[in-house]
């Protein structure tokens, strides 16, 4: 900004004025000389450099310009100076503000543009069409499944005896919630698609009455699969809080010999203090030796020395695999498990857990929890988690020990002890939720800051270092997964924010994306792959990072207002590949497997579902290769199918099984939720659905689960709003929107299988404005619902989460995501099907 214009403009207009100052001069222009007469003269100012404090200016004294200035000083007041730039707090805050400014001037333009639509007599309501790609006057509005809720709610008859885990399907392991939401009607919305004629070929080329032939045979799913707990579940004892005193009270029941101890004790420095640390490595090695000079006297250690050597040596056999275990100690692993869980939770009861001061005591609580919060959690484990935060907040653990004057080594402790259940707060609310106890740094929820990036035997020099060091440390691993595990945390705050309009799908990516870059920058570079520790942190860097962008834009990855834009699906696609592969790698590689116990904690493959879904309807995704190598491995899948019936065998079988979990739960869903059961979004002709592909060069079989002329007919519609296609040669392919009523804001399938398109592009012309997208012949109890749910749309009726608006500024999206990395080509050029052949008479070689 000129002086000259500074010099002409009051003060506080001078960021209006320096918006748009070509618009002022050709107002000013427009009006001539009559504006100058009647326009007062401006009082001219200098801009002067302010270099006295607030206070003395706002007091009119003369200030020495010390910090804090002599006058401050004797009267006890905020010295406080105009910092002569913006600190990074400071242009963070602004940048905020011109988002919200922006999302505001977006909204009051959508508003007037609305009202000159209505007052010129154009249809304002929304059809539920297909819209090109990459339009931004039609990708303003982005929104949430109405499929998924923030809270559970049961029957009163519920069987409380039903483990609340989920289901297991191959390594997948699933519960009410996916990704953070609860999902009440999943197995419903699996079996809607399932159902479907466009996906299911029977459904398709065979009426109800026909019976299913012997070409499409059931294939019994071969993996695992069970409703309940596996093996490697750990319960807590339902007596760990109510019970007087437990049955066995004394240390000696379930104390190992000290040679036995020591060898559990070296296996805890490898598998578990490497990746999930809540001690000080030399500190507590001088309490072990401690602990058994006492126990050769005869005397017995303070109870909170017992609680965390117990828990030590309980979390070292959930790490060791059943060979070991034989191997080393001669008897099963479920019984030693069994032993030092009763021994921990003898000692966490001696020491007074629920009203313990002492950091011993509370270092033991988390290290119990750290192996039984890992793949299966349940809401007693949510419950113990909840209760230990609340603990670790009542000694004053949420703020940093540096501000007390504690020790090195004990504000380390208290930061690793804080992070861990930082992360088992998250952890436990995907699972059980519903949303996350702790309040982030920014909302004032806590202060304590990260450990430093150093060695641990760092901390006990006279002189411990102050600043991160830039080379791998004992401290780099752990400090990937608590930083991580914040931006996680940033996620579950900002989604209600873009909800309630308070900030924008482009922000909100914006924050993800500048966290990934720094820690990219941070910490990559550290890494020598040659060493397993450091290969192991490159795949957890991956696993927790990568799923930021799928956490927060899966609930729109499909949407009945509007198609989600190419490049943000290329954004899913892009990191949930990824982040699935570098979960196979954790748990496949084999210099990994000292940590192969804990990858349950890190993810449970929801990712590969969400995988598995976007390439069962784009089978020629450029990723589709990777995908299906990850999926045979997520669910143990034979190699001898087709691709196509390995989708059908995996999501069929997660329907049967989260149904029938459902049932035993019985959940209940909203009542708007029932009604969106089966609505399908909007899909553009020409987007890669398998629907558009044609049969390949030199065949003339149709592609797997394609009709290529498709009529409708709901002579046998296998449910009310469900047409049915007809093979015909006469009539044109033609695609209706069979599901999907006008102003219908809801999404279909769990993540959404985009499977309509637009019928001006059919058509060629544009259609008329009373024209409703649903078939001529739909059941008057589809047509009756698509109605109503486009009247409570109109009228305001649904609730708000559904009417997010999240304006995406391509702009700013560019800079976040260059146009030659994320382009939106999500597609193999001159895909097709080739020789395949169809489902029912399929080559079991095929792939």
């Amino acid at each position: 900004m000129d002086s000259t214009r500074n010099s002409q403009s009051p003060p506080g207009a001078a960021y209006g004025a320096s918006q748009n100052t070509s618009t002022t001069t050709a107002g000013s222009s427009t009006t001539g000389k009559t504006q100058s007469t009647v326009t007062p003269p401006k009082i001219r100012r200098r801009n002067r450099l302010i270099t006295s404090c607030l206070e003395c200016r706002r007091r009119k004294l003369k200030c020495d310009k010390l910090h804090p200035c002599s006058n401050c000083t004797k009267w006890h007041r905020d010295c406080v100076f105009l910092a002569p730039a913006l600190d990074p707090a400071a242009q963070s805050k602004l940048a905020q503000i011109k988002e919200q400014m922006g999302t505001l001037e977006k909204t009051l333009e959508e508003d007037v543009a609305r009202n000159r639509r209505e007052a010129a007599g154009l249809d304002a309501s929304f059809t539920a069409e297909g819209v090109p790609p990459e339009d931004d006057r039609e990708l303003k509005e982005l929104e949430p499944t109405p499929l998924s809720t923030a809270d559970t709610v049961y029957e009163g008859d519920a069987d409380d005896d039903l483990l609340d885990l989920g289901v297991q399907v191959g390594k997948l392991r699933i519960t009410e919630r996916i990704g953070g939401f609860a999902r009440p009607k999943f197995g419903e919305e699996l079996s809607n698609t399932m159902q479907d004629p466009y996906y299911n070929p029977v459904a398709k080329g065979q009426s109800k009455s026909q019976p299913e032939t012997a070409s499409d045979p059931i294939i019994p799913f071969q993996g695992s699969s069970y409703v309940g707990p596996s093996p490697e579940y750990i319960a807590p004892s339902s007596s760990f809080f109510f019970a007087p005193e437990p049955s066995k009270s004394s240390l000696i029941d379930f104390l190992p010999s000290k040679a036995a101890a020591d060898k559990l004790l070296r296996h805890y420095w490898l598998a578990a203090h490497t990746i999930a640390r809540v001690v000080h490595k030399q500190s507590f090695e001088n309490q072990y030796e401690r602990f058994w000079e006492n126990v050769s006297m005869g005397v017995e250690p303070p109870n909170s020395l017992q609680a965390i050597v117990m828990t030590m040596l309980f979390t070292s056999v959930v790490s060791m695999t059943d060979d070991q275990v034989v191997q080393e100690f001669g008897c099963q692993k479920s019984s030693l498990v069994e032993t030092f869980r009763l021994g921990s939770e003898m000692a966490l009861a001696k020491s007074n857990f629920l009203r313990t001061t002492k950091l011993e005591t509370i270092q033991a609580f988390v290290m119990y929890l750290i192996p039984l919060c890992r793949a299966e959690v349940s809401r007693a484990h949510s419950a113990l988690t909840g209760t230990a935060i609340r603990l670790a907040e009542c000694m004053g653990l949420h703020r940093d020990g540096s501000y007390y004057g504690l020790s090195a080594v004990e504000t380390h402790v208290r930061r690793l002890i804080w992070f861990q259940l930082c992360f088992l707060d998250i952890r436990t609310c995907e699972s059980t939720g519903p949303r996350p106890q702790i309040r982030s740094r920014d909302d004032g929820g806590f202060d304590t800051k990260f450990p430093l990036n150093i060695d641990e035997e760092e901390l006990l020099l006279s002189d411990p270092p102050k600043e991160d060091a830039r080379r791998w440390t004992d401290m780099t691993l752990p400090l990937i997964r608590m930083r991580a595990n914040e931006v996680q945390r940033l996620i579950w705050e900002e989604r209600p924010k873009v909800e309630q309009q308070k900030t924008t799908i482009t922000a909100v990516l914006g924050k993800l994306q500048r966290a990934r870059q720094q820690m990219d920058v941070q910490f990559m570079p550290l890494i020598d792959e040659s060493v397993p520790v450091q290969l192991l942190g490159k795949h957890v860097f991956h696993v927790v990072a990568d799923r930021w962008h799928i956490s927060f834009l899966h609930r729109y990855h499909s949407s009945v207002a509007h198609r989600m834009p190419d490049r943000l699906r290329q954004l899913i696609l892009t990191f949930g590949t990824a982040q699935v592969e570098h979960s196979v790698a954790v748990d496949t590689h084999p210099s990994l497997a000292p940590w192969r116990w804990y990858s349950g904690a890190l993810q449970q493959y929801h990712t590969a579902v969400l995988m598995l879904f976007e390439i069962y309807g784009y089978p020629m995704r450029k990723e589709a290769d990777r995908i299906w190598a990850c999926l045979d491995y997520v669910f143990d899948l034979p190699p001898n199918l087709h691709r196509d019936q390995k989708a059908r065998l995996v999501l069929g079988e997660l329907a049967n099984q989260m149904k029938a979990y459902h049932s035993l739960r019985k959940t209940r869903a909203p009542v708007q939720m029932e009604k969106m059961v089966g609505i399908r979004p909007p899909r553009r002709v020409g987007d890669g659905h398998r629907l558009d592909q044609q049969g390949g060069a030199g065949t003339s079989r149709p592609p797997p689960q394609l009709v290529s002329q498709a009529s409708v007919s709901r002579a046998d519609s296998s449910s009310p709003g469900m047409a049915t296609a007809s093979v015909s040669s006469a009539s044109p392919p033609l695609e209706y929107n069979f599901n999907t009523a006008p102003g219908v804001n809801a999404m279909s399938g769990m993540y959404g299988i985009a499977n309509t398109g637009s019928l001006e592009q059919f058509y060629g012309q544009e259609m008329p404005r009373d024209f409703s997208p649903l078939a001529p012949s739909t059941s008057s109890e589809s047509a009756s619902m698509g109605a109503g749910m486009r009247q409570e749309n109109m009228s305001g009726a649904v609730p708000g989460d559904l009417q997010a608006v999240m304006d995406i500024d391509w702009n700013e999206f560019d800079l976040l995501f260059p146009p030659d990395q994320i382009s939106g080509e999500l597609n193999v050029h001159n895909f097709g099907y080739g020789n395949a052949i169809p489902i029912g008479n399929m080559d079991p070689n095929a792939k």
